[in-house]
């Protein structure tokens, strides 16, 4: 008779609570972040100098961001993704953006000893049959997966090896079902904004993320767009090692550069002024490649990369930048690419007329709660899908009474925009900390009006940027 193993049994057990953890964890926390919010909004209504009322403000937002970034990190997984969505300048309170911005990229990696048996199972192979080196310490570890540098046998190059966590794929669908119930709340009673849309579409991405398989295939995809349609391509996109690529391993080709969350230290470390020319130079070279290389993802091709955060740009020698991770990835119907490709016209052209066809063409369902609707409509155009903040606008503050989002209320948003909105998003936010107000907009027009000629969607006499279009890209920068 065998004798009755209790730490497996133990470890078997608290395997299987650990979604029920989680979401006990979560709706916990969540409902005192809100709990402290709503008695807070009672308390500032008793105050009447807004001086005072900004300064209640940014001590509420302050303490809500510990829990929110004690939530996340404690959390991981998932909440790991949330906090790169929510941390940004333009969707929160400055407050939030200061502390969430340190959990991009980095969750606890996986053992070492862990690491090697995936690898082997996967490939077929012992890892020092492979490989001539292979780092225990892994070079990053973010919410999905880690990277790890090693040098193949018989090769003088390095390689990047891309391994899952183990078991982190159940936890993650826990979570996101756990955040959908708490949208479905929030949008029924505090933000009129369709959330729940946000969140489905979150969980469609996610899915995708667990086959690296299909990564490698997009990041071929996009590497091959990119540079066939360019002398020489904005961004620099890694090289797939094709026979070694699985659902759980991808080999990819290392390219050293630098984290861009980096870029300031960096500068400062080689003795440039960082508020000098050449400084402001690299930093609009650094924006201008990624505003280009999306422009042409988005709006000529449709098929693009939907997670630049700070953790997957690196800058490389000659302020040139590479773009990595493809595990999020959006490939929009046509008839969004085109739709999207006229709002670009309108915000870019200053057309409320215009937004609002657009937006019909989108299928965003709006309902207006203002008088002066038109205008509002186009100060949300311009704040959901513009780098550029409208005059007035310091940030996205949806909680508040004047926000566009309180005066029109977004009933219906199709999900696959929602990876457009967010990596608008995220390029406003890497704008700010660039410390550089630009249009994406007006940057992205002769593509957007080059997408709409070539689908007959404009003539050849109504086109505005024909032959001017690298002058356009210049101006946008500089007039800032």
């Amino acid at each position: 008779m065998s004798s009755f193993n209790f730490k497996e049994f133990q470890d078997k057990l608290s395997y299987h609570f650990r979604p029920w953890q989680r979401s006990f964890q979560f709706w916990v926390r969540a409902a005192e972040i809100y709990a402290g919010y709503k008695a807070f909004q009672v308390r500032v209504s008793f105050v009447k100098d807004v001086q005072k009322q900004d300064a209640m403000w940014e001590r509420q937002h302050e303490l809500a961001a510990e829990k929110i970034y004690a939530m996340c990190s404690d959390l991981g997984g998932f909440f790991l993704k949330v906090a790169q969505v929510v941390g940004k300048p333009d969707l929160a309170p400055a407050a939030w953006v200061r502390r969430l911005v340190t959990l991009c990229d980095r969750a606890p990696a996986t053992p070492y000893d862990t690491v090697q048996l995936v690898v082997e199972n996967e490939l077929g192979r012992s890892v020092s049959e492979m490989f001539e080196t292979f780092d225990r310490d892994p070079l990053g570890s973010a919410s999905i997966a880690q990277v790890h540098r090693a040098r193949l046998r018989g090769d003088k190059d390095d390689v990047v090896v891309k391994v899952q966590h183990p078991g982190v794929r159940d936890l993650m669908m826990t979570d996101i079902r756990n955040l959908q119930a708490f949208a479905l709340y929030m949008q029924k009673t505090d933000i009129k904004f369709d959330l729940f849309s946000i969140t489905k579409e979150m969980e469609k991405q996610i899915g995708f993320e667990f086959d690296f398989a299909r990564e490698a295939d997009a990041m071929e995809r996009i590497r091959h767009f990119l540079y066939k349609n360019n002398t020489k391509s904005p961004v620099l996109v890694p090289r797939l090692l094709p026979d070694m690529v699985t659902r759980k391993v991808l080999l990819m080709e290392y390219i050293d550069g630098i984290p861009i969350l980096n870029l300031g230290d960096e500068i400062a470390k080689r003795g440039i002024n960082p508020g000098g020319k050449i400084a402001a130079t690299a930093k609009q070279n650094i924006l201008k490649s990624l505003t280009l290389a999306y422009g042409q993802m988005i709006l000529k091709s449709g098929f693009f990369h939907a997670d630049p955060h700070p953790g997957n740009i690196l800058i490389c020698k000659g302020s040139e930048v590479a773009l990595l991770d493809y595990g999020q990835v959006k490939d929009l119907p046509d008839n969004l690419r085109l739709g999207y490709a006229r709002l670009v016209l309108a915000i870019a052209d200053n057309d409320p007329i215009g937004a609002a066809e657009s937006y019909r063409e989108l299928g965003i369902e709006t309902l207006s709660k203002c008088e002066d609707e038109q205008k509002e409509m186009f100060k949300l155009a311009q704040t959901m899908f513009d780098t550029k903040l409208p005059p007035g606008v310091v940030m996205l503050q949806p909680f508040s009474e004047d926000s566009s989002i309180k005066k029109i209320a977004v009933r219906a948003f199709p999900e696959e925009l929602f990876s457009v909105l967010r990596t608008v998003h995220l390029l406003r936010g890497l704008s700010v900390g660039l410390g550089i107000n630009y249009s994406c907009a007006e940057q992205w027009r002769p593509i957007a009006e080059e997408a709409l000629y070539l689908a007959g969607r404009i003539k050849d006499k109504d086109r505005k940027t024909k032959g001017r279009r690298r002058h356009l890209l210049r101006r946008s920068f500089h007039r800032e």
